[in-house]
């Protein structure tokens, strides 16, 4: 089981406070190291602070290396001090793509034998891999960490749901467009906690970067997998991307043998299912995703309506509330000596970024072709639109420059910016003052336009109150044209210096195009040069120092890294479970509550409770760094749970992340809120409808209990790893069912003897009284609970 981190720094700060509390109750703290090896891609860091400029990697990589110098010194310290480590150095990619690519074997060969490759990563899209035939799903950190020390997975065995595909895509179709049209039909078929496989004869005409890039979005559509069996093309794209040919050949013959290399066109090989839907590719038209969620699909030929049918609607994922006489307002403004207009509907942002779409060739070739026809037809992007193009490796700017289109991407403002996760993960960087004005004075609904595969409200940038997945093609276009607000087959993308309007389709490249540029330009060497120094051609990180002690030196003037309170007072006899009694309700929620609401990456707001404490420590905002550079600090991320603007709590009648404290009345920041509570000792829950998110924010404030109407499963997960109950409704119930408020005072029964999803009782202040179900879903889940959480248990194993 080859196990990777996302950026890493949570995992290794709980490992090098786990050796302090093994070390502190009698053990061996060096029996605290990774038993399976474990990659750690830093990828996450990097914000576009400079774009448009030749020199916009080079400034962008010095700074993220300013920024995060402490960080990097700590992993660095962690590769050296723990086994089986692993660290792929900042600036190499984005990891899921460097997996794809370069990391993952289909097939291990170990000590004379023969398995096949399997992977879990602390980040969802890690799902990204079964396009190539890996199985591998997201799990929380917790969970991983776990893991890595020798702790199998625990879960219920899931149903598997047969995805057929059929059929021929259109020629103007991308993979972008197939994986959006997938997204919205598998959420409406319901497949979360579920396997999807895909099979049939259509899966032949997808490549794997194709497939990649649907697997990579399994979470948007909530499965735990998203899997395509090895095929002959599969193994091509072993050879494709410089794999050992005698490796690869190897690896086909074991396939073979065990009767795991398909044939999606022969159809006696396909498997029963739980369940199967189908879909015809020759259906799937140009399509985009937003303006609030990745399942929202809406074709690019309704692209106009939909947008204006938002402006009106009630607040919502679908809605701004915008009063109709205030539709069609504009607000002037000037940028660098020039002056311009922004209106409802205006992109500010189009990037082209995310492991989604930058691991694929085709539709990356397709930006490029389009944008060299853009600028020989004489057509521009407005300078104040802030672009940026993040490959999620070198290779893709080998082929791009190779097959020269890479100029021409340049003269339109897609500048490579970086490698790795950026404006994807709300590292856009600032936005031009004099737009951020103008958006501010017109209240407009300002556009991002991203090849993402999550635009959940306020993630991308807190001034795009819309945003926009797209294929980077699309990307392009919309940057072109300076609005969403635009029906592309009756209105041109712009009118040139010669007086000729030009339209989307007469740029527009066909799949026939773009794959025989594919087919010269994307070649194994490539692949093979830019790998064999992955691992020490960063100069920076190689120049890096770091301690060689077995135990980490906390330092208690950081503000990156601060050993976490989760085994403060740990001892070896368990303590047993007690009901919870009179907790308040810290927060009430909807459906859809997301990691994005609960625990943003981006950039630190100036007026936040994790601001305050970085000013404090004597930090100016513009050392703030983002939230996701700063989890390997327990003191910013308790801060910075719940902390998303664009928070939607039940108590308070507009978005932001604010509370009531009950005790007195007061509308309180979370954050301050639940420390109030926890002066006074008294015990939180929160009360939701779809549930996801990680758990150790919650549980840093004081949360006890999460009682919602469903789980995403690798959120319920990282609940059960830091010993916060999750709770769930009765079917057909719910808070409104119930006539729950959330301003009573909950107790929930505790019994003695516990039992896998057990339904418990929960008494209200008010003399109510109902039932829910404790979703532990395995006796392996309440051994953890019993313990305290996973870690906790790791810990008194080891100790032992």
């Amino acid at each position: 089981l080859l196990l990777f981190c996302f950026s890493g720094v949570p995992a290794v700060v709980d490992f090098a406070a786990m050796r302090d509390a093994v070390k502190k109750l009698g053990g061996d703290p060096e029996k605290i190291n990774p038993i399976c090896p474990a990659d750690l891609v830093i990828d996450h860091s990097i914000q576009v602070d400079f774009n448009r400029r030749s020199d916009s990697l080079q400034k962008n990589q010095d700074l993220e290396f300013e920024r995060n110098k402490e960080r990097f010194e700590f992993l660095k310290w962690g590769s050296q001090a723990f086994k089986n480590m692993r660290i792929i150095p900042p600036g190499s990619g984005i990891i899921h793509q460097v997996n794809l690519e370069y990391l993952a074997r289909v097939v291990m060969d170990q000590d004379g034998y023969y398995y096949p490759d399997s992977v879990v990563g602390t980040d969802s899209h890690t799902t990204m891999i079964d396009g190539l035939g890996v199985l591998g799903w997201g799990v929380g950190g917790i969970e991983a960490e776990a893991v890595m020390l020798g702790q199998p997975i625990s879960m219920v065995l899931p149903e598997v749901v047969g995805y057929k595909l059929v059929g021929n895509p259109q020629p103007l179709v991308t993979s972008t467009d197939i994986v959006l049209t997938i997204t919205k039909h598998l959420r409406q078929v319901g497949v979360v906690g579920k396997f999807v496989e895909f099979f049939g004869a259509g899966v032949a005409q997808l490549s794997i970067a194709d497939r990649a890039t649907i697997s990579n979005m399994c979470p948007e559509y909530g499965a735990t997998a998203a899997y395509f069996p090895v095929d002959d093309i599969s193994i091509g794209y072993l050879i494709q991307t410089g794999r050992d040919k005698e490796r690869v050949m190897c690896t086909k013959k074991y396939l073979e043998a065990v009767g795991m290399l398909r044939d999606f066109k022969n159809s006696s090989q396909d498997p029963d299912f739980s369940q199967v839907v189908e879909l015809d590719l020759h259906t799937v038209v140009p399509c985009c995703s937003g303006p609030k969620r990745p399942q929202d699909k809406v074709a690019v030929s309704d692209m106009k309506k939909d947008f204006e049918t938002c402006l009106g609607a009630k607040q919502g994922f679908k809605g701004f509330q915008i009063a109709p006489d205030q539709h069609n307002s504009k607000v002037k403004f000037n940028f660098e000596g020039c002056d311009f207009e922004l209106a409802h509907g205006s992109v500010v942002i189009a990037a082209i970024t995310s492991c989604t779409n930058t691991s694929n060739p085709s539709v990356m070739l397709g930006a490029g072709l389009l944008a060299k026809k853009a600028v020989e037809a004489g057509l521009t992007v407005k300078p104040y639109i802030k672009t940026s193009l993040s490959p999620g490796s070198g290779v893709v700017t080998y082929y791009l420059r190779e097959s020269g289109v890479m100029s021409y991407l340049s003269q339109l403002g897609f500048d490579v910016v970086g490698y790795g996760c950026m404006t994807c993960i709300g590292n856009s960087g600032p936005l031009p003052e004099s737009v951020v004005e103008a958006i501010t004075q017109g209240d407009l609904v300002a556009v991002g336009v991203l090849s993402g595969n999550r635009n959940f409200e306020g993630r991308v940038h807190p001034n795009t109150r819309a945003n926009y997945l797209a294929s980077p093609p699309l990307v392009i276009a919309y940057a072109i044209a300076g609005t969403i607000r635009i029906d592309f087959e009756k209105e041109p993308l712009g009118i040139n210096a010669s007086g000729k309007k030009i339209f989307l389709k007469d740029i527009w490249p066909t799949r026939n195009e773009i794959q025989a540029v594919e087919r010269q330009f994307v070649i194994p060497g490539m692949f093979k040069e830019v790998y064999q120094k992955i691992e020490t051609g960063n100069k920076s990180w190689n120049a890096l120092d770091a301690p060689s002690d077995k135990l980490y030196t906390w330092n208690p003037k950081s503000t990156y890294i601060k050993s976490p309170p989760f085994f403060d007072g740990l001892t070896l006899a368990l303590q047993t479970p007690k009901t919870i009694e009179d907790a308040y309700v810290l927060l009430s929620f909807g459906d859809s509550v997301t990691t994005d609401h609960i625990s943003p990456a981006g950039n630190i707001a100036r007026n936040s409770p994790a601001a305050r404490y970085l000013t404090s420590r004597g930090l100016t905002p513009r050392e703030f760094n983002s939230y996701g550079s700063r989890r390997g600090n327990d003191a910013v991320m308790a801060r910075g749970t719940f902390a998303n603007i664009r928070l939607v709590n039940k108590f308070i009648d507009k978005q932001g992340p604010q509370t009531i404290h009950f005790p007195s009345g007061e509308t309180l920041d979370v954050f301050d809120a639940a420390e109030r509570y926890k002066q006074a000792g008294h015990p939180l829950i929160v009360l939701t409808g779809s549930r996801d998110w990680a758990a150790k924010g919650p549980f840093l404030l004081g949360v006890k209990a999460v009682l919602a109407e469903s789980y995403e499963r690798i959120h319920r997960s990282n609940l059960v790893g830091m010993g916060v109950i999750p709770l769930q409704y009765l079917p057909g119930e719910d808070a409104g069912t119930l006539g729950l408020t959330g301003r009573e005072r909950y107790t929930i029964i505790i019994p003695e003897k516990l039992k896998p999803q057990m339904n418990i009782q929960i008494k209200l202040d008010t003399g109510k009284t109902f039932h829910a179900i404790m979703r532990f879903d395995t006796d392996v889940e309440l051994t953890y609970f019993h313990n305290g959480g996973i870690l906790n248990y790791m810990i008194r194993k080891m100790a032992s």
